[in-house]
């Protein structure tokens, strides 16, 4: 009996141990840029539009990019999570074929 002694922690007593808590590591989530392409059909006003409705941009900032995009055919219009960016992209698409233009509106990995 006295090997089971030994093997019980000596005392009889109820076995003790230690809790650590561990905090869960988040992981950022992926981004993701979402641009407009230039063509040669799209009115400038158009994009300008697009860029105040659906990126919350105003006059200016709009007009800058739609002026970037024309001279150097692409350009960005906000970095955003992948459903958010999807959504942008497919609401773009969605007005520009609703207002019979080929705006064309992508989304890249950041």
């Amino acid at each position: 009996m006295g090997n089971d002694e030994n093997r019980t922690g000596g005392s009889g007593g109820p076995a003790t141990s230690v809790i650590a808590k561990v905090k869960p590591k988040t992981k950022r989530p992926n981004l993701y840029r979402v641009l407009i392409l230039n063509d040669d059909y799209t009115p400038m006003e158009f994009v300008v539009h697009v860029l105040e409705k659906f990126f919350q941009k105003d006059v200016e900032a709009a007009t800058k990019i739609m002026l970037h995009v024309h001279h150097h055919g692409i350009g960005e219009c906000g970095i955003f999570t992948y459903e958010i960016a999807e959504t942008k992209v497919t609401q773009v698409m969605d007005f520009a074929r609703k207002h019979q233009h080929p705006l064309q509106c992508v989304m890249e990995k950041k």
